[in-house]
């Protein structure tokens, strides 16, 4: 059992717990916290590389029972007192158990299904709440993939892991795609419409025909979008709104214009 807080193992988790990338990016893996996420991790096919885990707080539930049942046969497990996962945990209240994983890995532009692709393009999003809270409204949309801009926060922040609750195993994302290597791939996949979230855009977002293949362009929370993004779009596209609001919240605002092309999709000839 690891006992004290200054143990290696509990000063390497925290380490790849911080804000900071430089940890996570040096081992190309990530911490996954709680009893939700963990079990998510695991379903997905994700294997750790290390697991800790505080038997008294997962006997509380009945999931985190079943949780531990199924880790305890798994190499990688190793026990912890409470202060030591504590120390290692993010979290204030910690669920009793947290893993290291392996960044996922996927091909530069996945292959769609059957659907027609449906791609997110984030152009320098940088806060990890949005991040979070899009990527699982882009996965609950039926998004194909999505691709971040080097100027994105990062995609293993503590806040966005907790955020996507899971998504990061499931949902394609690609990194580092800068404007040049975005638009070649665009072209490669005949993407007809890329159209780019603004709030001055010219047509409302439900009046785009959001069937064919399509890519979303969402832009940064305070600057809008780059230049760059702005003539790759094919099209701008807004959401039209009352009272005095000016924008809404960029996840908002992008989960919006996605469960819209859901919709589109769901009503065309075997959707």
């Amino acid at each position: 059992m690891i006992s004290s807080a200054s143990n290696p193992t509990i000063k390497r988790i925290r380490a790849l717990g911080a804000p900071a990338p430089q940890h996570r990016r040096a081992e190309q893996a990530f911490v996954v916290e709680g009893v939700r996420a963990v079990e998510e991790a695991l379903n997905a096919g994700a294997q750790p590389t290390l697991l800790l885990y505080e038997a008294a707080a997962l006997g509380q539930s009945a999931r985190g029972k079943a949780l531990l049942a199924r880790v305890a046969r798994l190499p990688a497990t190793q026990e912890a007192s409470p202060v030591a996962l504590a120390a290692a945990a993010e979290t204030v209240q910690p669920q009793g158990i947290l893993g290291v994983f392996p960044f996922p890995t996927w091909p530069p532009a996945p292959a769609p299904g059957a659907a027609p692709p449906l791609y997110l393009i984030l152009d320098s999003l940088r806060d990890p709440g949005n991040l979070g809270t899009l990527l699982r409204s882009a996965e609950a949309a039926g998004v194909t993939a999505c691709w971040l801009t080097p100027d994105c926060v990062d995609l293993y922040n503590p806040k966005v892991v907790r955020a996507g609750a899971g998504v990061h195993f499931r949902l394609p994302c690609i990194l580092d795609q800068d404007w040049p290597a975005l638009r070649r791939t665009l072209a490669e996949r005949a993407i007809p419409l890329v159209a780019a979230l603004d709030a001055r855009g010219e047509q409302p977002y439900y009046s785009v025909d959001w069937r064919p293949p399509a890519a979303l362009i969402v832009g940064n929370e305070a600057h809008g979008l780059s230049s760059q993004a702005r003539q790759a779009a094919t099209a701008r596209v807004a959401i039209p709104m009352r009272g005095g609001a000016e924008s809404l919240n960029a996840a908002t605002a992008a989960s919006v214009v996605l469960f819209e092309a859901l919709r589109q999709r769901s009503l065309a000839p075997g959707g």
